[in-house]
């Protein structure tokens, strides 16, 4: 899956990975296989995320008295979780990492102009010294995402610091935010092949938030 881009980083497409797509795009998914599976899929992101955070050269001294030259984070960390769909990803984080500092960010899309529109946002003080994992399952325009990365921007985060981390994302989206933001990095389980008229990924998934949380009867897009 070539990208064009070296700060866009999909996962690698094994066939665990395909299959457990597979699960979560059937549109007569059960809600218990979607969450589980799409739970599944985020921890494969958010391990690959935090492979893109700087480290230090950190050394432990093991049980047999021998030294091992291994690494540590060499940042402060930050989630930032786009409510609602990101907080289904933040609750995943914090089972690999229990104290991270979090943000908050609500970005929604007018369902007739696709614009975003900012109604809320808190960040810890120190953000600026921090590096950021931005977390949103789909990158579909990129207005959310942009708009997002700028409220970050303002906010003193450097651009170099911040991770956009998603479930899947559409070219169309890819490109406007690295035509705006070419620093940021994005990692995704999945490029998808195209939007269609009403801005929905093709083949696609449907709306996420809602599959995962339970909020509409219908998978389909």
């Amino acid at each position: 899956m070539a990208t064009g881009h070296h700060n866009v980083h999909p996962l690698p497409q094994t066939k665990q990975l395909r299959a457990m797509h597979t699960i979560i795009r059937d549109r007569g998914a059960s809600r218990s296989d979607f969450v589980f599976y799409s739970r599944r899929i985020i921890r494969l992101l958010l391990e690959s995320a935090l492979d893109q955070l700087p480290f230090e050269e950190h050394a432990a001294v093991t049980p047999v008295g021998e030294t091992y030259d291994g690494l540590k984070f060499g940042t402060k960390l930050c989630a930032v979780p786009v409510i609602r769909a990101g907080d289904s990803m933040l609750d995943e984080l914090r089972q690999v990492i229990p104290d991270i500092t979090v943000g908050k960010l609500l970005i929604q899309r007018h369902k007739t102009t696709k614009l975003p529109h900012l109604y809320y946002k808190n960040f810890p003080e120190d953000i600026a010294d921090r590096h950021v994992l931005a977390l949103e399952p789909m990158l579909a325009t990129g207005g959310s995402a942009n708009m997002a990365i700028d409220v970050l921007l303002e906010a003193g985060v450097r651009e170099e610091n911040i991770v956009f981390v998603n479930l899947l994302a559409a070219p169309e989206g890819i490109a406007a935010v690295q035509a705006e933001h070419p620093h940021v990095k994005i990692v995704t389980s999945s490029i998808e092949e195209r939007l269609n008229e009403n801005a929905f990924m093709i083949p696609g998934i449907g709306d996420f938030g809602d599959r995962y949380f339970g909020t509409t009867d219908s998978a389909a897009a």
